[in-house]
């Protein structure tokens, strides 16, 4: 298991983002580092976990649980296939671009130590957005993104320090329960009846997803 691509990006001037400026920093380019990953602050105020990366709208992206994207090259591989066009590391806007891991498989809380120093844990799956849509140029990309079920995990940085391209990644810590970053992103998408299945995970799970499911239980049990 290895980071395959380290990609960051700069606030671009686009046609498509609703962003009072027009930009958007979802163009990630690979990069070959070092590069400093640390926890940014919080959601609304900070921006992204890793030096050099620019995080336009705030509102939804960054933060200290939203700090660090990744998606698996497995899956942008199996995107291309489907697709029939090349997709370069950093296509989706992904932080890193891993191989080997199952990230959409990961559990939430899962903690995974790249290089010697970094530590990351998995928080939530990403929900895409008619930016990312735009981006990527396909026609129904949202709804197909979310059918997929494969949205890549958003993680927060625990232990900080230096990461490069071609570091290896190692699981340090799994959790016990089952609440993998698909059945999350599932349940606060296309099929909220499993809310309550993700409260095993407690506050591991993105504040956000957590409210949710507290709020599914309390509006659904009595």
């Amino acid at each position: 298991m290895k980071l395959l691509s380290l990609n960051l990006g700069r606030a671009t001037a686009v046609p498509y983002t609703d962003q009072p400026d027009g930009v958007t920093g979802i163009d990630k380019q690979p990069t070959d580092g070092p590069v400093r990953v640390s926890a940014p602050g919080p959601k609304g105020i900070a921006g992204s976990g890793l030096a050099g990366d620019t995080v336009c709208h705030l509102r939804h992206h960054g933060g200290d649980d939203q700090a660090v994207y990744a998606v698996a090259r497995e899956d942008l591989d199996d995107w291309e296939r489907e697709l029939g066009r090349p997709l370069g590391n950093g296509s989706f806007g992904e932080n890193l671009t891993t191989l080997g891991i199952d990230v959409s498989g990961a559990r939430i809380g899962e903690r995974w130590r790249i290089g010697s120093d970094v530590v990351l844990e998995v928080s939530s799956g990403r929900i895409p957005c008619l930016v990312f849509q735009a981006h990527l140029g396909e026609k129904r990309w949202v709804k197909r993104f979310t059918q997929k079920g494969a949205p890549g995990a958003y993680l927060r940085v625990i232990e900080p320090g230096e990461i490069r391209a071609g570091d290896a990644i190692e699981v340090v810590h799994r959790p016990g329960h089952e609440v993998t970053v698909a059945l999350q992103f599932r349940a606060v998408t296309t099929e909220r009846a499993l809310l309550p299945r993700l409260l095993p995970a407690g506050e591991a799970l993105h504040p956000e997803a957590l409210a949710q499911a507290r709020k599914y239980v309390a509006e659904h049990t009595g």
